[in-house]
């Protein structure tokens, strides 16, 4: 039976699958952006948060609120740091999450990273499980659930 696309039945869905694929593209691409340039200038990403942005990273008992909060801990993070490797292993989206799956390589050289389970001078492998929560075009909530594995 072939599809009446003037059935009022059809329309609607079509719509809304229209509208639910552009949401989930567009909250992919703030979430590539925000992932590419987090590491490299943090007050380039934090346009991409809501005004009452939280950021949650329980593995190591640490909830930041607030842009300016969260761009001195990426600053102090970052800073410790010196990536070595960063492999994608999956993300996707819906209309309001999106889900991020990956392993950071780095080695720990200086102190802020706070909360890190290993001392200076590590090699990590670090599993990052992040849960954006979308609004709105921006990242309301971002949950980092974190995998340690010392690698030296």
């Amino acid at each position: 039976m072939p599809l009446d696309l003037n059935d009022h039945h059809f329309k609607p869905q079509t719509q809304a699958a229209f509208m639910t694929r552009d949401l989930t593209e567009q909250n992919l691409a703030i979430v590539d952006a925000h992932i590419k340039g987090e590491g490299r200038d943090p007050s380039s990403v934090m346009s991409l948060y809501a005004d009452d942005i939280v950021l949650d990273m329980p593995t190591r008992g640490i909830t930041l609120r607030g842009k300016a909060a969260i761009e001195a801990n990426y600053r102090r993070m970052f800073g410790a740091m010196e990536l070595i490797s960063m492999t994608p292993i999956e993300r996707f989206a819906t209309f309001d999450r999106v889900i991020d799956d990956c392993v950071a390589r780095f080695k720990l050289v200086r102190e802020g990273f706070d909360n890190a389970p290993y001392p200076i001078g590590s090699t990590i492998d670090l599993r990052l499980l992040h849960v954006f929560h979308m609004k709105d075009g921006k990242i309301a909530r971002e949950t980092v659930f974190e995998g340690w594995t010392r690698i030296d």
